[in-house]
């Protein structure tokens, strides 16, 4: 068992390179599926959502290539099966996109219920709905879902809420589908542009991404391309958020701005310095911090995974801050760990109240999703002694060498295992 270990207390300085966007690689990655030819994905960011993508197509019968630490060849034109392991679809939520390339490809499709985070009720019948509104039947049963259609027919599809993951199976579904597919009320976050944008490159024919009205009509063949995944806005979130907490002065790298703009108007609100360039932004902490609410919202609002990061500032700020989660009914599973190391926080339903402390307090904590991991390295890295934080591998899922980059600006902070009591360092 691995566990980081931080001594905390110590100001972050310099500069970190940004990875690539996870939710956008989890969403590409499948559809390189369509590519009648190979394609070289670059930027692809080495988290272990991504090491599950790839062995799910070599498992399908691809050629997978690894060039260097971000770049990747895939050939899937040998891929003959349409469904998808079990083992490795029930290790990440994305894998239901498997459904909409599946269905693209073969007419058919077969993925177990996925796993991933436990951040509450997340049904797939948004999904379900677009798939059958384009001519497709499915079933589930034994925990698989089974999807199938003699033809996909080009239609309007109206999304009952704003849903990332049904608009993005709603493109995949829909590119070689006859005529035209009009998607409203539509998820707008970047990866839906980036995955938008990769599905063009390869030959589609897609309008309006970044909108709530996308429009897609149907082509008949793929070509192969490169592609570079864009870099990763809640990552980029994450190491401000850490050099706020830590009255630090580090200036992150590899990113584009815009994605950032909820995230850096609420620094500045509370009292953070910020100075923005053309592919960075230099955050520089404050000795204190104003209270703030904030309430998590569909892009272009505050990104629900920034939700946990920001909460861990918060407990540092003066006087009592509002969070209310638009978005999951299970956000705050973290606050409990919080309060081990002394923050004062109580929750009621979707809305948790922060009253702010002076200082936290090192603690043994476990993390219970990828965003909350972050949370609690964040609470470690700014409170008074050392925390020791269990379940590392959530924060793995989706964070490239978090350890090694967060050293490389001056944390003290190590990966051990943890055999039999016995703890080594890696």
């Amino acid at each position: 068992m691995d566990k980081l270990i931080i001594n905390g207390g110590k100001k972050l300085q310099g500069s970190v390179q940004i990875s690539g966007a996870k939710n956008a690689a989890v969403a590409v990655i499948p559809a390189v599926i369509l590519a009648e030819a190979p394609c070289v994905l670059e930027n692809v960011p080495s988290i272990s959502d991504v090491t599950i993508d790839l062995q799910i197509l070599r498992e399908m019968g691809a050629d997978v290539r690894v060039l260097d630490k971000s770049t990747i060849r895939i050939d899937a034109t040998h891929i003959r099966d349409a469904v998808v392991p079990y083992e490795m679809a029930r290790c990440m939520r994305a894998s239901y996109y498997f459904l909409g390339t599946l269905l693209t490809k073969f007419n058919h499709a077969k993925v177990y219920m996925p796993g991933g985070c436990d951040l509450g009720d997340r049904p797939i019948d948004q999904h379900l709905k677009c798939f059958k509104a384009l001519g497709a039947d499915h079933s589930i049963g034994r925990g698989i879902v089974e999807i199938s259609a003699g033809k996909l027919i080009g239609t309007q599809i109206y999304f009952d809420k704003v849903t990332v993951g049904a608009t993005i199976n709603a493109m995949l579904a829909s590119v070689k589908a006859d005529g035209l597919t009009i998607l409203e009320n539509a998820a707008k976050e970047p990866h839906i542009v980036d995955l938008a944008n990769f599905l063009n490159s390869i030959g589609a024919d897609i309008m309006g991404a970044g909108t709530d009205v996308i429009k897609i009509r149907g082509v008949k063949r793929f070509t192969g391309a490169n592609y570079a995944i864009i870099p990763d806005q809640i990552e980029a979130g994450t190491y401000m958020v850490a050099a706020a907490a830590t009255k630090g002065d580090v200036t992150v790298n590899g990113i584009i701005p815009k994605h950032l703009e909820p995230i850096t108007a609420k620094l500045r609100k509370i009292g953070a310095k910020l100075e923005e360039r053309d592919e960075s932004i230099r955050v520089m902490g404050a000795d204190t911090y104003e209270r703030t609410n904030l309430k998590t919202m569909p892009h272009p609002g505050f990104p629900t995974d920034m939700q946990p990061q920001f909460a861990a500032l918060l407990t540092l700020a003066k006087g009592t801050s509002i969070l209310t989660e638009g978005i999951f009914d299970n956000r705050f599973r973290y606050v409990d760990e919080l309060r081990r190391m002394g923050a004062d926080i109580s929750v009621d339903g979707k809305v948790a109240v922060i009253e702010g402390v002076e200082r936290l307090t090192g603690a043994p904590v476990k993390v219970a999703d990828l965003r909350a991991g972050a949370a609690l390295i964040i609470a470690g890295l700014s409170a008074d002694g050392v925390t020791e934080i269990e379940d590392i591998q959530h924060i793995e899922r989706g964070y490239e060498g978090m350890d090694v980059k967060l050293r490389s600006l001056g944390a003290d902070i190590v990966k051990r295992r943890f055999t039999d009591g016995v703890r080594t360092a890696m």
